[in-house]
């Protein structure tokens, strides 16, 4: 319950109060939380509270907040819900709360490493079905280790950036030699993101059970993909320029303090992992995608039966003793379920194109210029209830 006015439906209820950074006229970018339709403005609110950390909240960033750990997230959260939680409280939070559509939202962090997963089981299925119809759907090793690559940081954009179609070499399957141009199949690829707050040491890997300790929570995340330069580049190294020309996040942080009102136990593992991926507490998250092409709805992929747990992709990623940093992002990779109309990409919608959408009697196989597609997602309790995680939106221009 809250003393705040709530729209029917939000997604940012009292008890999900996400982080992210705004710009409120000409004034410099500051870190606000959301509940409803407003954005709460920390910065002066947590000043004049004489709050320890205070001016953590005026930064353009999150990441000096992120850097502090989880004993000041968890401090800061509880701040947060006893405010808008407490009638007493009104007078000192209403005139620091801002509609959100008087504010520009901007980059929520600024983003170190960048790491895409693969952890989708349905999804492997389905490209392995497409790439390699003669053999078996899934490699070898896809349920010994979270398969995954580093992709570009420098090219992660906040949510409403415009994507230029890229270009690069695409070689048809009849042609001869290579030619270079845009993208003929341009895609999208529906992920969640974890946000790494507490760095780790070079040498040290980071245990599954360890996994709440350095990440923070998590965003969408649109990983656009040009299926056909990728096609013809990625073999032996994997993915490189289809990948890295941009990728989309949400402009909200919503904390796993929040998300583990939603939490399912892990899907069954079988072979078993090794030790280093093994624990009795593995956990993902009932979260539900919904995918928008020009404002209709083609796709929910549905996120709590994906195979690798974010605390095994955690504890791989640094098995090596690679460290993270405060701003590292890793993904999931494409989320996609069973049914067709549960898939996250439209490679698979598309069956690699041969099965075209039909959008108001008009068929849709890869991107367009002029598409606008938006990813929005909901966590679903125990008890039913469900809160939002934002959305992610971009269009594609020549």
């Amino acid at each position: 319950m809250t003393w705040i006015d709530m729209p029917p439906n939000s997604p940012f209820g009292p008890d999900n109060l996400p982080l992210g950074v705004f710009r409120h006229g000409d004034e410099d970018p500051r870190v606000g939380a959301a509940i409803g339709d407003q954005v709460i403005d920390l910065a002066p609110l947590a000043s004049a509270q004489m709050l320890d950390g205070a001016q953590l909240f005026a930064e353009p960033t999150l990441n000096a907040f992120l850097a502090l750990g989880r004993p000041a997230w968890h401090a800061t959260r509880n701040w947060l819900l006893e405010l808008v939680r407490n009638e007493n409280d009104r007078d000192t939070v209403e005139p620091h709360l801002i509609p959100q559509s008087a504010v520009t939202m901007q980059l929520p962090f600024d983003v170190g490493d960048y790491v895409d997963f693969y952890a989708s089981e349905q999804h492997a299925t389905n490209l392995g079905r497409l790439f390699r119809p003669d053999s078996e759907p899934l490699l070898p090793n896809w349920k010994h280790l979270p398969v995954g690559y580093h992709g570009r940081s420098g090219t992660i954009v906040a949510s409403g950036t415009d994507i230029v179609r890229p270009s690069g070499q695409r070689k048809a399957p009849d042609a001869a030699a290579p030619t270079y141009g845009p993208s003929q199949r341009l895609d999208i690829e529906v992920e969640l993101g974890y946000v790494v707050g507490t760095p780790s040491a070079l040498g040290k890997p980071v245990s599954v059970r360890d996994f709440r300790e350095h990440v923070y929570g998590v965003v969408l995340v649109n990983d656009w993909s040009a299926r056909d330069l990728q096609a013809w580049e990625y073999v032996p190294l994997g993915p490189f320029l289809g990948k890295s020309f941009a990728t989309s996040i949400s402009p909200w942080v919503v904390s796993l303090e929040a998300l583990e009102a939603a939490a399912v136990p892990l899907p069954a593992q079988d072979p078993p992992v090794l030790p280093y991926l093994a624990s009795d507490d593995l956990v993902n998250y009932d979260i539900t995608f919904e995918v928008y092409l020009n404002g209709q709805l083609v796709s929910s992929p549905p996120y709590k039966d994906i195979y690798w747990s974010p605390a095994q992709m955690l504890a791989h990623l640094t098995v090596n003793g690679a460290s993270v940093r405060t701003g590292d992002l890793y993904a999931s990779g494409t989320v996609s379920g069973p049914e067709k109309d549960q898939r996250g990409s439209f490679i698979e919608l598309t069956w690699g194109g041969r099965e075209p959408l039909v959008l108001d009697g008009k068929e849709h196989t890869f991107l367009a210029d002029g598409d606008e597609v938006t990813i929005a997602a909901w966590a679903t309790t125990a008890d039913g209830s469900r809160f939002g995680l934002g959305e992610v939106t971009g269009t594609i221009i020549p």
